[in-house]
Formats: structure tokens, sequence, C-alpha cells
């Protein structure tokens, strides 16, 4: 069986301060690369990170 990561797209409502939070990581993240890092991506390694 073929693992297949596929993206879905939901709704997320979030509060003010996790968004800031978000926000101020991919900013982080973009100054320090030299690719474009989008919302969805912070979310994802965010989420990646604290789901173990």
């Amino acid at each position: 069986m073929r693992n297949i990561n596929m993206a879905k797209r939901i709704t997320v409502v979030l509060d003010d301060d996790l968004f800031k939070k978000l926000r101020e990581k991919q900013s982080k993240m973009i100054k320090e690369s030299t690719e474009s890092i989008s919302f969805s991506k912070v979310v994802n390694q965010t989420l990646r990170k604290s789901i173990k």
C-alpha cells in the first residue's frame, strides 16, 4: 500500500494570540530562507512538531 500525502482545504478559527504567534514564526522563517513560506506550511510544521 502506498502512502500518499494529500492536502485538504479546511477552515480553522484561530484565537488572535495564536494567529499572531504563527505569523511571527512565518516572518522569522521567511527572513531565514530564500524561498517563500506559506502560512499553511507554518501551521503544518507547527502541528507536526506538537503532535507526535
